[in-house]
């Protein structure tokens, strides 16, 4: 009776220290395709530690299915169809991956400002779905959210927070150019050695590689100074009722979970409310399907390769696709091509193309010798995280920092998907699979990732029920954010020692010319007397 008892009091006693108060409710202003795959495993895990989450979604979003989301959900009606949305979203990722790569680097920034500003008319409506609603927007305070989620790159998540009185974090991969990291978060990044994400460059450059990025981050911070905020100030101020900065809502958010880390990014300066969390998403591989399972062991010694391009690149053109087919065909290797177009004729007796391939598991499997990648943030980590070296074909936004980064470290190879050839593609495969330094490099980087003391998932869903037991962590938040432009680049201060010295310059100028005037009077009257 007496152990019963004693087993009760400890069972209320860890129920009364340790579980009180962990567990509340979180709302998440998401964003599509990879970058709601990332966030969802935080919110998976979340969920099984028992909060309540909340899901904003958008009546265009395509990646979410609503039936399978074991959250709440509440879906934000805009005044545009999926279909002409996914219209629009599909012409636009054909122009970046496939037409900007042709033009000037100039013409490039205009057609992707253009581009940016379509994207935020799209991302305006879907604001203006919460907080016009005012019935949606009692639900939500009725709920008292503990904590706010958001995509940076999908604005007005930082809005709703500030309109709940909630504190906010953010799961972010990388802004166009590293503005918001800069100007809002107050990131120092020195573009003398800290690349922009999307420029393909790596640490070490060249004086006109600097001068390129230092070009690329100034039109990038005057595109969004000049033709983002100012519009997105004035929303955010009639919204609120008051004199607003984007930035400033934006630079409130408590921690930023950056989803990259030291084993796969360029060291550089960061802040105390910014964590690495790369690769949160990768887990160690499952059985194969038996199809996929009898087509790998049939490759005998020879292994297999992995190719996809990611879920938002469909197909190619039949010309592109047959220069693949021709490259792949000649592999001893056996080959698994995620690919949703049209079979080419060409496709050789090695290679299977399938609509849906298990990636995590075919990447962690022992007969797998390389993987084709487009360089999506989340591949990469997976091909790290199981040691597998890659051949990287970019085609748009983070995907060019992502091959710099992994090719820089020695564990890729890098091809251009406009000008390679099949004797390209065949070559740089063989060499990552031929030449053991690629595999030496992959599983270097592979020991790093899991050399860690907390695994990453882990440390995320720490800091954002940190955030929730202490309602913020202001304590993290640099002064930057108190400081004017002026004060933060210490203008003001600069101004006064210039002040000072032309102060002296003018005082010791005027003593000269003084001292000089005098003795030439005295100089003159003694030659006249």
């Amino acid at each position: 009776m007496k152990t019963v008892k004693g087993f009760y009091v400890l069972f209320m006693l860890h129920l009364w220290f340790f579980d009180s108060g962990r567990t509340g409710k979180i709302l998440v202003w998401p964003m599509d395709f990879s970058h709601w795959i990332n966030l969802k495993v935080i919110l998976d895990e979340l969920h099984r530690g028992g909060h309540e989450i909340t899901v904003l979604v958008p009546s265009t979003s395509s990646l979410l299915d609503h039936t399978q989301i074991p959250f709440n959900v509440e879906i934000l009606q805009i005044p545009i169809s999926k279909e002409s949305f996914m219209e629009e979203f599909n012409a636009n990722l054909y122009t970046v991956s496939f037409e900007l790569p042709k033009v000037s680097w100039w013409e490039r920034q205009v057609q992707l400002t253009k581009m940016l500003k379509m994207f935020l008319a799209t991302t305006r409506s879907i604001c203006d779905s919460v907080v016009t609603n005012k019935e949606l927007l009692t639900r939500l305070q009725a709920a008292k959210f503990d904590i706010c989620i958001a995509d940076p790159l999908s604005f007005c998540g930082e809005l709703v927070a500030e309109l709940l009185n909630i504190p906010f974090i953010y799961s972010f991969r990388f802004s166009y150019g590293n503005v918001f990291e800069r100007l809002c978060a107050g990131l120092p990044m020195p573009s003398s050695y800290v690349p922009g994400t999307i420029s393909g460059l790596t640490d070490s450059m060249t004086f006109t590689q600097r001068l390129e990025n230092w070009l690329s981050y100034t039109v990038n911070e005057l595109m969004y100074s000049y033709f983002v905020f100012p519009e997105w100030d004035e929303y955010y101020s009639k919204v609120l009722g008051k004199s607003t900065k984007f930035c400033e809502i934006m630079g409130k958010a408590e921690m930023w979970l950056i989803r990259t880390s030291w084993d796969f990014e360029f060291p550089h300066p960061y802040l105390p409310n910014f964590e690495f969390v790369g690769g949160l998403h990768c887990k160690p591989a499952k059985p194969l399907p038996k199809e996929f399972e009898e087509f790998v062991q049939s490759s005998g010694k020879n292994g297999v390769v992995v190719f996809t391009l990611g879920s938002m690149v469909k197909n190619l053109t039949e010309e592109k696709s047959k220069m693949i087919a021709s490259a792949l065909a000649q592999l001893p290797q056996k080959v698994l091509w995620k690919y949703g177009g049209k079979k080419p004729e060409n496709l050789g007796a090695n290679t299977r193309i399938y609509e849906w391939i298990p990636q995590n598991d075919l990447l962690g499997h022992p007969q797998t010798r390389a993987f084709i990648t487009h360089c999506g943030t989340n591949g990469v980590y997976e091909a790290i995280y199981h040691g597998v070296p890659m051949v990287g074909i970019p085609l748009f936004g983070d995907q060019y920092g992502n091959v710099a980064r992994v090719k820089a470290k020695g564990a890729a190879v890098e091809l251009d998907l406009q000008r390679m050839t099949s004797s390209d593609l065949l070559n740089a495969l063989k060499a990552v699979i031929n030449n053991p330094i690629y595999k030496e490099n992959a599983m270097e980087l592979s020991r790093i990732h899991h050399d860690t003391p907390v695994k990453p998932l882990k440390r995320a869903v720490f800091w954002i029920e940190f955030i929730m037991r202490h309602k913020g962590a202001k304590h993290l938040r640099p002064a930057f954010h108190d400081l004017t432009w002026y004060q933060h680049h210490s203008l003001d201060v600069i101004g006064f020692l210039l002040a000072c010295v032309a102060t002296v310059i003018f005082l010791v100028t005027k003593c000269c010319l003084f001292c000089c005037g005098k003795f030439g009077k005295i100089s003159k009257k003694k030659k006249r007397e």
